[in-house]
């Protein structure tokens, strides 16, 4: 098995003699935790690449993993790692041209890390990625056995390796450069503008239309609880906010919204709240809330709508899509402007 590593420091080598073109990844920083990908460095890694039409076979190289509940690194041929990533991102359930799609994804997003950070990502120096959701989702297919269940196996596994299989080497670029395709479980209807979450911006994730939600299970949400439990809350973490029963009305305010409807900043008494500090407080499905106060009743309802930070592809809008007859090139370039579909080793 070779390693990406090594193919790097061949195309370095090449370059000596061979014209080169300046690939540059786009790095996002987080402005809170979130899921998959989200927990990114703010830093520009420059790459030389040859244009040359010398073919590589992505399919024998491994990749680093490293393994969060062992802390063991684990080398992983990067086609087996897909499917562990799309078993364990995207319900098999799913239409298998959105399958595809988290296949292509998750290739792309596999190999634009460890370009990045071939050396360690910071936060597991070992290893360019990790199995949790800090990176993207993976379960080997012992796990899969262990905690699906052999039904599930028998059911699904040859889907899984059909999505897989037949977008071999496809990866995700823009203007030729390998992109970084961020994803989430449920948009809400719309997702949102990189820029608007992450302390950075790319031109392919701008917020776009995503049709055919409404059967996710989290596509809208509805979270009571007393006055009394709501005001504790806060005052556990903002404890010099001077909230009462009978002054919440007036001191509880959502004063700054993204263009998708998504909280950017809140007022508690005179207080300042990032709307992502207030979703992470109240366990929240998503920054795309609204308060209801029922003083009659003293409680207060949260109604929440998607699943995650809401950038990139929408798995359950690529399923919507998939049954709605789309390809998974079509819901790729849905999702992710202005991009390509191309094999990797050209």
């Amino acid at each position: 098995m070779k390693k990406l590593g090594m193919y790097i420091s061949m195309v370095l080598i090449i370059t000596i003699l061979i014209p080169t073109v300046i690939v540059k990844t786009f790095n996002f920083v987080p402005k809170g935790n979130t899921a998959q990908g989200e927990s990114l460095e703010q830093e520009e890694q420059i790459i030389e690449k040859v244009e040359t039409p010398v073919t590589i076979d992505y399919t024998d190289i491994t990749v680093k993993i490293y393994n969060t509940k062992t802390g063991i690194v684990d080398e992983i041929n990067i086609e087996d790692y897909v499917k562990g990533v799309v078993a364990a991102e995207m319900p098999a359930e799913f239409h298998i041209e959105a399958l595809k799609a988290q296949a292509v994804a998750a290739r792309t997003y596999a190999i634009s890390r460890t370009i990045k950070y071939e050396d360690g990502h910071p936060d597991h120096p070992s290893a360019p990625l990790c199995d949790g959701i800090h990176c993207q989702a993976y379960l080997s297919f012992s796990q899969l056995r262990e905690i699906k269940g052999e039904n599930w196996i028998e059911k699904y596994w040859s889907k899984i390796e059909e999505s897989v299989d037949s977008t071999k080497n496809l990866a995700i670029f823009y203007n030729g450069e390998i992109i970084e395709p961020l994803y989430h479980s449920t948009s809400g209807g719309r997702t949102e503008d990189i820029k608007d979450v992450f302390a950075g911006d790319a031109p392919y994730l701008k917020s776009v239309s995503s049709p055919y939600e409404e059967e996710a299970p989290k596509y809208r949400n509805t979270l009571t609880m007393t006055t009394e439990e709501f005001i504790n809350k806060i005052k556990s973490k903002y404890p010099d906010a001077k909230l009462t029963k009978d002054n919440l009305h007036e001191k509880l305010k959502l004063i700054e919204r993204t263009l998708t409807g998504r909280v950017k900043k809140a007022a508690i008494d005179k207080i300042i709240i990032d709307g992502r500090d207030l979703r992470d407080l109240f366990s929240l499905n998503s920054t795309n809330f609204t308060f209801s106060l029922d003083k009659k009743l003293n409680i207060i309802e949260i109604e929440t709508y998607g699943y995650g930070h809401g950038v990139g592809m929408s798995q359950w809008g690529a399923n919507g899509m998939g049954k709605h007859g789309s390809t998974f090139e079509e819901i790729l370039k849905h999702y992710y402007t202005g991009v390509e579909i191309r094999t990797i080793e050209n």
